[in-house]
């Protein structure tokens, strides 16, 4: 009975917190993803990073279950993405901030938080890890960008989320709020939260412990930025990216 109970402790461990096999979603007569199979550990942060237009989104649509697919198999936290059970254990942050402008920061974050069951300490709670709690009465069309996506971010927080996806979370952002958001997500992920993390801007590849490249809708490379830039010789992680896309677009022509 020990050794039962020991060897279910590790399966769930060890389970990935998304799994995708084979995946393949179309958009009109052409391909968006192309076979794209893929494991993310869980408590880690994964860099999903290529330049705009590459696929990123679709994949993240996928793994929160807004996307259609043609075919293939995406598990989130041991549940089929988009099913019932994951409402409240996934939390995501779309790239333009889904706040309504006419209403305070408090009654956005509230709001969002009465859809998935919580009551207004969880909302209060949610824009203090952000650090609006100043700006709680604040009319969000009075806010600035980097407000605004702090709010989008404590929508996606409300639930305590098990999985976190964020696309392109600092675009338009400012370095200083470039490097606030990201030490926030650090603390997420110390504190168990899995986040994958979305970006076309390579310097913030550093601060993932995963990497996925994509291009034109394939998986050019799951690797860290140390084995990054071992196995491609450069320094820069924008170099070494491009150096990895020069190789592929070798071996597909070759």
């Amino acid at each position: 009975m020990m050794s039962s109970s020991c060897d279910e402790l590790l399966v769930t461990h060890t389970e990935p917190a998304v799994s995708i096999a084979n995946l393949r979603v179309i958009r009109g007569k052409h391909p968006a993803l192309n076979d794209i199979s893929l494991r993310i550990a869980r408590g880690t942060i994964t860099g999903l990073l290529g330049p705009s237009g590459c696929g990123k989104t679709t994949l993240m649509r996928c793994i929160v279950g807004t996307q259609i697919v043609a075919s293939g198999e995406v598990t989130v936290l041991g549940e089929s993405a988009g099913s019932a059970p994951l409402r409240r254990r996934v939390g995501y942050m779309p790239q333009d901030p889904t706040i309504y402008n006419d209403l305070r920061t408090i009654d956005n974050v509230r709001y969002i938080a009465s859809l998935y069951g919580f009551d207004g300490h969880a909302a209060d709670a949610a824009l203090e890890r952000v650090g609006l709690t100043d700006h709680a009465l604040v009319y969000c069309g009075n806010l600035s960008g980097g407000q605004r996506a702090r709010v989008s971010l404590a929508c996606a927080l409300v639930c305590k989320p098990a999985l976190l996806v964020l696309d392109e979370p600092t675009v338009g952002l400012d370095p200083v709020l470039r490097v606030d958001l990201w030490e926030q997500f650090t603390d997420l992920a110390r504190s168990g939260t899995t986040l994958l993390v979305s970006s076309h801007v390579m310097d913030e590849a550093d601060h993932c412990g995963d990497l996925v490249l994509m291009r034109d809708g394939h998986l050019v490379a799951h690797t860290t930025p140390t084995q990054l830039r071992k196995d491609t010789g450069c320094t820069s992680l924008e170099e070494a990216f491009l150096s990895i896309i020069r190789r592929n677009t070798e071996l597909r022509a070759g």
